[in-house]
């Protein structure tokens, strides 16, 4: 049984389909929910000159409306959730996220990336599946 699920949520379609997938997984359960927006950051990736406390700022705004989005909607639907804004590498926050709140699944969109998508992001970094030692349901599109 889940007691305590991990939602990973970007306000994407495929985040969107994660956050459905979810909150049917915890209701069923009779779980907890912890909702997990991971801001890029792109000031750390702007180039000096460009970053300007307006920039800051709407990133900050952004990610964290949709955070409560997130929240509001599992909420609305008799969810026990709550929600946290993190800063940096998605796989480096999500596996940091599920051990901070005990998360016994992590929920989590995807989309289909092509050959040329795959080989332009190949990497040797340490995957999530590598990071967590619970479950992960993906929700993949139907396309």
């Amino acid at each position: 049984m889940f007691r305590k699920v991990l939602l990973c949520y970007d306000g994407s379609s495929e985040g969107r389909r994660a956050l459905r997938a979810g909150a049917d997984v915890v209701i069923c359960m009779k779980s907890d929910a912890h909702l997990l927006a991971i801001c890029r950051n792109l000031v750390s990736s702007s180039i000096p000159e460009g970053v300007t406390p307006q920039l800051v700022e709407c990133e900050d705004t952004r990610s964290k409306a949709l955070l409560d989005e997130g929240v509001q909607w599992l909420r609305e639907r008799g969810v026990n959730a709550q929600g946290s804004l993190e800063y940096g590498h998605p796989v480096d926050c999500i596996a940091a996220t599920a051990d901070r709140v005990g998360a016994d699944l992590i929920v989590l969109g995807h989309r289909q990336r092509g050959p040329l998508a795959r080989w332009w992001s190949a990497s040797d970094e340490e995957s999530l599946l590598e990071r967590v030692t619970c479950s992960i349901l993906v929700a993949s599109s139907d396309e």
